[in-house]
């Protein structure tokens, strides 16, 4: 009977271990994909105000220049 006990304790213990890394690996999971997506909101807009950046020097480059006249 002991021997019966202490095998349900131990199974049960491994259910609750696996259980509790699996909800740490699904938070982690949750995490890295809400890094990422923020990382690629910061590149986006960052390639946009590059993009911005360089229209408006190359206008105002070209007023600056007389033989466009």
């Amino acid at each position: 009977m002991a021997l019966l006990v202490k095998t349900l304790g131990a199974i049960a213990a491994l259910v609750a271990i696996v259980i509790t890394l699996l909800g740490s690996i699904l938070t982690l999971g949750g995490f890295l994909l809400a890094a990422i997506k923020i990382l690629i909101l910061v590149v986006f807009l960052s390639v946009v105000t590059l993009v911005v950046v360089s229209i408006l020097r190359d206008r105002s480059q070209r007023r600056r220049t007389p033989e466009d006249f």
